[in-house]
């Protein structure tokens, strides 16, 4: 296991380094949480009702890579080919029309898995598979009904993830959408499905509503994300992602006036959280059952800072307790090498003894 470079960390944190890597006062105390480590498939995953199949492929995600057996995860997800559309996601690097290469690049930068379509991984299966644990994406949002709708709709079966051989199954749900009880009941019957056949689960717990944006973009508030990811470990995922938090008080900016929204309390924005973005997150990974079920939160979109965003994440997701990265577009968007780099400088965050969860 290589030893992570801290200078190099705090050099591309810049002027958030002290902020970031200085933090010791959680609201929720890390005493509280379930942290990653070594041991956490034995320590968390075993007591749960989860078969042994299940722990097995659970244990080829978390013992690959160059992360293997540190608890922490990171996994390359490429599913936008479909999500963002394929010449919107693919122009600026056309050699990931060819799915074969988005493998390769998971492969060659180390990480712990690989997530995309039954297109992708299934066009390469017999090549791979055995090579680095598949997370095979069953659902998505697609993009040409017009006008453009908020709808995850299946695009295969759980018995397809898993005679391709896949680690884990993963999906997609519109928190809060008009198709979200449809979306949850779907992907509850689909996880319950790839237990018994001893699939892992990953869940995107996204929000979409267009009431979510107001003064600010709520969709990335703490307290409903926060909920989000309850609902997710509600329904068995083993791991979840979720959007970094940006901000805080959606359920208050959606109760005023004469509207009524949800429930909550005020303790949510004073007792458990603040507006510090170690706190925001930890209040993610405290609605993940306080860390049982693994938080993973996403790279976001490609720009001018990749290196330097990646690892503001990557610090903020691991000091407050959660369990690593999902960046595609930041990695597949640039030349192979480069994408290599800049999964590795993520993976050295999780390395590195000198950051640690606050």
């Amino acid at each position: 296991m290589a030893t992570a470079n801290t200078s190099a960390i705090e050099q591309l944190l810049g002027s958030k380094a002290e902020s970031l890597l200085g933090f010791k006062n959680p609201k929720i105390a890390k005493e509280r949480l379930h942290i990653p480590g070594p041991d956490f498939i034995d320590r968390i995953y075993s007591i749960t009702d989860r078969n042994p199949r299940v722990l097995i492929n659970l244990h080829r995600m978390f013992f690959h890579g160059r992360l293997s057996g540190t608890g922490y995860l990171s996994i390359l997800p490429v599913d936008q080919g479909i999500e963002h559309s394929a010449g919107a996601s693919f122009a600026k690097n056309p050699d990931y029309f060819d799915g074969e290469n988005i493998v390769k690049l998971a492969v060659e930068g180390g990480c712990n898995a690989v997530a995309s379509t039954f297109g992708v991984l299934g066009s390469v299966a017999r090549k791979y598979a055995h090579k680095i644990p598949f997370i095979v994406k069953i659902n998505h949002n697609e993009l040409l009904t017009f006008p453009n709708q908020a709808n995850q709709i299946l695009f295969g079966t759980v018995r397809e993830a898993y005679d391709m051989g896949a680690a884990a199954i993963g999906a997609t749900i519109y928190f809060g959408s008009e198709q979200s009880d449809r979306q949850i009941i779907e992907i509850s019957h689909a996880f319950a499905k790839a237990h018994e056949l001893g699939m892992a689960t990953v869940l995107w717990c996204y929000l979409r509503n267009s009431a979510f944006k107001k003064d600010k973009d709520y969709h990335l508030s703490a307290d409903l994300t926060g909920q989000a990811n309850h609902l997710g470990v509600t329904i068995q995922a083993d791991i979840i992602k979720q959007k970094l938090p940006e901000n805080n008080g959606g359920y208050q900016a959606l109760n005023m006036g004469d509207s009524s929204y949800g429930k909550f309390d005020k303790r949510i924005y004073t007792e458990l959280s603040s507006d510090h973005p170690i706190d925001l997150t930890r209040y993610q990974v405290a609605n993940c059952f306080m860390g049982r079920s693994g938080l993973i939160n996403s790279g976001g979109a490609s720009g001018a800072n990749d290196f330097e965003e990646a690892v503001t994440t990557a610090v903020i997701n691991k000091r407050a307790g959660g369990t690593g990265l999902i960046s595609g577009r930041k990695a597949f968007q640039r030349p192979m090498a480069e994408g290599i780099k800049l999964l590795n400088t993520i993976q050295d965050v999780y390395l590195s003894k000198d950051v640690t969860v606050a």
